[in-house]
């Protein structure tokens, strides 16, 4: 590798546009002070700090990059006349540093402003390793994006073993590192180990890595305990520059293997997103291209590739989708629309689930985990409830033998659950939820039972996800206590619930869904009691078009093309095969008895399900395509005139649909604003944060114009070129 200061392509003078956005900054400062080493000479201490609390993580902007780059520049000078022997940087108490400043995305007025941003972190940053003395990174806690890139930009790294987390999560929100992150790690940890950092972990929900974990990649030098971390931190660095301290790194530049391993890891990499993702998403592939040019590039080079692939990126529509879906996620998943006051809250001190299916079982082992309450499980015999009880005790079994919980809570999660077939025995239970068949007189007659045997005030939550919650609590003595609690599968994994607010549910039931939503770690939106509620109305609506268009000729593989650039995580047909083909039926069949103008049903679908056949798959169960027998069932129930849709036609029609489908839905008053449309869709239907989720999407491809003449959002979210 060349060492040419990488530096020096930039100047202080560049910046002055991206600055000047910059004015209400909440600025990380740098305070430097001498600490004397055990050896003698001084080490320049460098504090990052934004002045507030642990709650409020000190992040990288403008202003603060450049009093770093100037603090730097003095240090260098001293190093020079033998002031120091070392520099050091660390942060205020907790945290290293949470990464850039994202609150002033919005206002970047260009590309070139996003030039600058990546320009103006790679020559702060950059100077940590041109110091002319070494330069060490104390990690004392948190540590995200551009925090990890202030430690890769130096010399040496200890690392506190009770850190929060380390992570490059940039591909989560639309960009790359772009401060040295993609050309520094792959060349300090190998290609395969930067993979699993860059991209790989980003994209598993945003997974962050522990301190240990991090040191085992090789991302620090050392792991040291918290007791004494700045004083031992102190006292390595002090034995790295006496030569009494040998660092050894596995992965160092000399002995990387670059002349196939790389390539190969990268391509692995890159038939596994195609597979995962599609190709909509940006930045997936931008890392990915960042990082195979690492294995031969200079540092210089590195640098530059880095600061145009993040300006084209902060340029773009997919970055501001990424903020606006993380800020949801963030904030307003925080904070749902239309809650009640968390007062109102009845206490929820015994669960009783109504069914021991599978569903059932995962409800009931999920609230033994999150409530630690008594849980008790019923079915229509003891041979039900006991397969049940045998799933949930061997899930508990595998979590102990994975090191997920230990023997005493093992032991307490089990002496709290129970089953039976006397529905008495949910006399004290104060949340009851039921995982029945979905079908109304069922669930009617579940709840007529169950209410028999449980208190007036005992909330009684309904899993339907199509059925109305007011029919189902209709016949009750109590209705105002029934409340839609929709969970989407996998229980444990999915992160929405959807709670249904049927029109007489009261305030007190409502805040006790959403306390107990809260406690299950789960995100809740309130919706209306209304067909398919949110995502399956909007899964419908794909659905239903998706199947209406083969049943007009329509070839598979041309439907599959016209919803491709939505990014979703599965074609329609895969995702019918995933819900199962009876289930989807069922969900189209409710959607057009209530909207027949708008949702089709479909008679190939319900001939597919009882034949059990759509997608041809290969030994690993994976798909292939459509199976031929699936084809010449669609076929049967081709009408006589029908015309099959082009790729543009089919594209528009879907796009526009979903545009009209949400205006009513907002119209009508289902959720209070088009953010919970997109919340709903993110959570619950992996819909990409890089599309942020529909209604952005729909604004972009003018749909929403199309359709109702206006926009969802105002402004649109979009890119600036």
């Amino acid at each position: 590798m060349a060492t040419a200061e990488a530096t020096a392509q930039y100047s202080p003078e560049q910046f002055d546009e991206l600055r000047a956005i910059s004015g209400d900054e909440v600025i990380t400062h740098s305070f430097v002070r001498d600490v004397p080493l055990p050896s003698g000479g001084m080490l320049a201490l460098v504090t990052l700090d934004n002045g507030r609390d642990h709650t409020r993580p000190s992040t990288l902007g403008p202003a603060g990059l450049t009093e770093l780059a100037e603090l730097l520049d003095a240090q260098k000078a001293r190093a020079a006349a033998g002031e120091i022997r070392a520099l050091a940087i660390t942060g205020k108490p907790f945290i290293l540093a949470a990464g850039a400043d994202l609150s002033k995305v919005g206002d970047i007025p260009s590309y070139e402003t996003g030039l600058q941003m990546a320009q103006l972190g790679h020559y702060a940053l950059g100077k940590l390793g041109e110091l002319g003395v070494p330069s060490f990174c104390f990690i004392n806690g948190l540590a995200l994006g551009g925090g990890v890139e202030v430690a890769l930009n130096c010399d040496y790294r200890t690392l506190d073993s009770s850190a929060a987390a380390l992570a490059l999560p940039e591909v989560f929100l639309g960009i790359i590192p772009g401060w040295g992150g993609a050309w520094l790690l792959p060349n300090l940890i190998g290609i395969e180990n930067a993979l699993k950092v860059v991209v790989e972990n980003p994209l598993k929900n945003n997974r962050m890595l522990k301190p240990a974990e991090a040191y085992e990649l090789g991302m620090a030098d050392v792991l040291l305990p918290p007791a004494n971390f700045l004083e031992d931190s102190i006292r390595w660095a002090d034995g790295v520059l006496t030569g009494r301290v040998k660092v050894k790194r596995p992965n160092e530049p000399g002995k990387l293997e670059r002349a196939v391993k790389w390539d190969a890891a990268v391509g692995i990499a890159r038939k596994m997103l195609e597979k995962r993702l599609g190709k909509v998403a940006a930045s997936p592939y931008a890392a990915l291209d960042l990082l195979a040019a690492a294995k031969s590039s200079t540092k210089a080079e590195g640098f530059a590739a880095e600061d145009k692939a993040l300006a084209d990126l902060v340029a773009g529509d997919q970055f501001r989708a990424s903020i606006y879906a993380f800020n949801l996620v963030q904030k307003r998943a925080k904070k749902p629309a239309g809650a009640p006051e968390k007062e109102l809250a009845k206490k929820v001190t015994k669960v009783g689930v109504l069914g021991a299916g599978l569903m059932a079982s995962q409800f009931a082992l999920l609230f033994l985990r999150r409530l630690q309450v008594p849980v008790v499980i019923t079915d229509l015999d003891q041979a039900r409830v006991d397969k049940g009880l045998a799933y949930i005790r061997g899930e508990l079994d595998t979590l102990l033998q994975k090191g997920r919980i230990d023997a005493d809570e093992a032991n307490r999660l089990n002496a709290l659950l129970t089953g039976t077939t006397d529905k008495a025995d949910f006399a004290d239970c104060d949340w009851v939820i039921e995982a029945v068949f979905e079908e109304l007189s069922i669930k009617q007659q579940v709840f007529a039972e169950i209410e028999q045997h449980v208190s007036a005030e005992a909330v009684l939550a309904t899993n339907t996800s199509s059925l109305s919650v007011e029919q189902i609590g209709a016949k009750l003595a109590h209705p105002e206590r029934v409340v839609g609690f929709h969970f989407f599968n996998p229980v444990a994994v999915m992160p929405l619930i959807e709670v249904v607010k049927a029109p007489k549910t009261d305030d007190a039931t409502l805040a006790t869904a959403m306390a107990t939503a809260a406690a299950l770690k789960k995100n809740a939106v309130i919706t209306a009691d209304t067909p398919g509620f949110v995502v399956n109305r909007i899964l419908a609506k794909v659905l239903g078009e998706a199947m209406h268009a083969v049943e007009l000729g329509t070839p598979f593989e041309t439907v599959v093309e016209a919803q491709r650039h939505f990014g979703l995580p599965m074609d329609p047909f895969v995702l019918l095969d995933l819900v199962g083909l009876k289930v989807g039926a069922h969900v189209l069949d409710t959607h057009h008895t209530a909207f027949p103008d708008r949702f089709f049903e479909s008679k190939a679908l319900h001939e597919l399900a009882e034949a059990g056949v759509l997608l041809e798959k290969d030994a690993k169960g994976n798909a292939k395509g459509i199976d031929k027998k699936a084809i010449a069932i669609v076929a049967k129930h081709r009408p006589a005139d029908a015309r099959p849709w082009t790729v543009e036609e089919l594209t528009q029609r879907l796009e526009d649909g979903l545009a009209d489908e949400i205006h009513r839905m907002l119209g009508d008053g289902v959720v209070e604003a088009p953010e919970d449309i997109d919340l709903c869709m993110i959570l619950g239907a992996g819909w990409p944060f890089q599309m942020g989720g529909v209604t952005p999407f729909l604004d972009r491809q003018g749909a929403s114009e199309r359709v109702f003449g206006d926009t969802f959002h105002h402004p649109p979210i979009r890119g600036v070129r």
